[in-house]
């Protein structure tokens, strides 16, 4: 098999799309965010209605760590419920969502930097299926999962999201999933339904400010970014999202803000819509 025959197989049935598929990061927050129509819920269903309807939707979750970068290759992936403490309606949640084996072949395909693994094993974590199946609830919509490579440095994450660009002329919506300030250890109760510590609220401005004006670089090397972003990024898994939806920006892509509001003290639900 040629490098592209699996790409050029997903795409034999598939026009290029008139418009350039749009490109989100969402902060996906609390897992409950799946089950309550609040502020954040109706936000994602809204931005379903606003951008063109996907050929397929891939997810690249906060979490889904591995060792390698791996993609859903099964007809149809599970939901997985990974978390705890939480009540039995949201373990009673299935997104019966199908998969696109064919779509995770052509994904592949285009990446060259690695070797992308076809996974039969995982599914669809709570950072992808608490937030599609409010954007799409008929579940009729193929839904892949790209893992994040956790040996790997953020400008790696970065430069493989742009070998997917192609996938955006096919309609296919690309999503991040996690939150750009996200450290639970320094979760305030108190301030759960609204609010953050200054130092979250700074940076995420800052984020935002970098984002603006294209500072990719800045934002790929966020440990220099001072105390701020040591506090909100103490673990990588939930702003590196944000990074593969920077490295699908192209140049001539407006960028927008939606659910931009803190929660919790440490935690920001701030999303991005790029395109």
């Amino acid at each position: 098999m040629t490098t592209l025959s699996a790409f050029n197989r997903f795409t034999e049935s598939l026009a290029m799309q008139e418009q350039l598929m749009p490109v989100l990061f969402i902060g996906h927050g609390s897992p409950m965010n799946g089950i309550e129509d609040n502020e954040f819920s109706r936000r994602w269903k809204e931005m379903a209605q606003q951008i063109p309807l996907p050929t397929a939707v891939l997810v690249i979750s906060a979490h889904w760590y591995s060792r390698g970068t791996k993609i859903t290759a099964m007809n149809f992936p599970s939901t997985i419920h990974d978390f705890g403490g939480f009540p039995q309606d949201l373990f009673d949640v299935q997104y019966p969502a199908p998969g696109s084996p064919l779509l995770a072949s052509a994904t592949a395909s285009l990446v060259q930097s690695t070797k992308l693994e076809l996974d039969h094993d995982w599914g669809l974590d709570h950072g992808t299926w608490t937030i599609i199946r409010h954007m799409y609830p008929n579940a009729d919509i193929p839904v892949l999962q790209l893992s994040i490579d956790y040996t790997r440095s953020p400008d790696y994450h970065y430069n493989l999201a742009k070998e997917l660009y192609e996938l955006r002329k096919r309609g296919v919506l690309l999503v991040g999933s996690g939150n750009m300030v996200h450290n639970l250890r320094m979760l305030s109760w108190e301030m759960i339904n609204g609010g953050g510590y200054d130092w979250a609220l700074d940076l995420n401005e800052k984020f935002k400010g970098l984002i603006l004006n294209d500072d990719h670089e800045s934002l790929i090397n966020y440990h220099t970014l001072g105390r701020e972003a040591a506090l909100a990024i103490p673990t990588p898994e939930h702003y590196l999202p944000l990074l593969y939806t920077l490295g699908l920006k192209g140049r001539r892509d407006e960028v927008a803000f939606f659910n931009d509001k803190a929660v919790g003290g440490s935690l920001t639900m701030t999303s991005v819509k790029i395109g």
